[in-house]
């Protein structure tokens, strides 16, 4: 009797066992989606994760529901996620802030390699360099023989201490040889409105942010920091063509998941995020925000976001920053 009642008792539990796996295994998930961006709506992150989001929903025949939680450069949201129930319902448009800069700044409540588990790549953008007219250059060269000329004299503009722009221009202080003095602010809003004012020197701004400035002559574009010039910006060389090979500074977006979520479902986010941003209407709409689609394998991303955590680490050391 103790026999048959141990081998039910078995045969139950292995049931129940069986039956959660499968349950973790769902997809699409029983419940909406739920995809976090960690910056307020109407910016860059949150359009292009609106597009995608909005493309995954009708690809899995299920909810996806942007939820902006903006704050502490991100880091907020990126908690958050790290958190939640790793049961395939929860994703992160993550960016290069929280995931590869900020670890190097501060003591934070994740680790990024440890509490969130790449899924996919999402979006990149560059920057582009631009000086207020008012200091009378018009090329790289120009701008870093003024800097040369009188060390410490020029200084740009971030959208705050630890952020990409910032980390763009340290990067290029170190690549040229110079000493800008960086400008911290609390976003892209103030630093450009004084940029425009002829009260900072420069900035290493989003381009749509630029775009409009530099069309109507109010900024000069100098360089941009990607690895090919842009197409709404076909005439402005890139900081590796003005003389600074090797030179890259990209921003990016990249879809990640809570730390335990089952392989299972990872690789079935990657296949689909993958299916989104390969999409044609897709990748139009994010080329007309100046988004380039960055889709990669779960491989791809860890990658790519180990280069990028060790790259970001040795300036922060270098150039000693810190996030205050």
């Amino acid at each position: 009797m103790k026999k048959r009642q141990l081998l039910w008792a078995a045969v139950l539990a292995t049931s129940t066992l069986a039956l959660g796996h499968a349950q973790a295994q769902d997809f699409p998930p029983r419940k909406p989606v739920t995809l976090v961006v960690g910056f307020a709506a109407g910016g860059a992150a949150d359009a292009a994760a609106r597009l995608i989001a909005k493309k995954l929903a009708a690809n899995i025949g299920q909810s996806v529901v942007v939820d902006n939680k903006g704050g502490a450069g991100g880091n907020i949201a990126h908690q958050f996620v790290a958190n939640a129930a790793p049961d395939g319902t929860v994703l992160l448009f993550g960016s290069i802030g929280p995931l590869t800069i900020a670890p190097h700044l501060m003591k934070l409540p994740y680790d990024p390699f440890k509490d969130l588990a790449p899924v996919s790549g999402g979006v990149n953008f560059p920057n582009v360099l631009v000086a207020r007219k008012g200091l009378g250059v018009k090329t790289l060269a120009e701008f870093v023989a003024l800097e040369k000329k009188k060390p410490g004299s020029l200084d740009f503009a971030s959208t705050g201490a630890g952020s990409a722009s910032h980390l763009a221009g340290e990067l290029f202080n170190q690549r040229a040889g110079i000493d800008m003095v960086h400008v911290p602010y609390k976003g892209g809003a103030p630093a450009l409105q004084d940029l425009l004012g002829e009260r900072v020197a420069s900035y290493f701004s989003a381009p749509p942010t630029a775009l409009p400035h530099i069309e109507t002559g109010k900024l000069v574009p100098l360089a941009t920091t990607g690895p090919t010039r842009p197409a709404y910006l076909p005439n402005v060389p890139t900081v590796a063509e003005a003389g600074y090979p090797g030179f890259e500074a990209l921003n990016w977006y990249a879809f990640v998941a809570p730390g335990k979520t089952p392989v299972a479902l990872l690789d079935r986010w990657n296949q689909e995020i993958v299916k989104a941003l390969n999409d044609a209407e897709v990748k139009a709409a994010l080329n007309e925000h100046g988004l380039t689609p960055q889709p990669t394998s779960r491989a791809e991303l860890t990658e790519f976001m180990k280069k990028e955590d060790a790259k970001w680490g040795a300036i922060v050391r270098e150039r000693k920053i810190t996030a205050n």
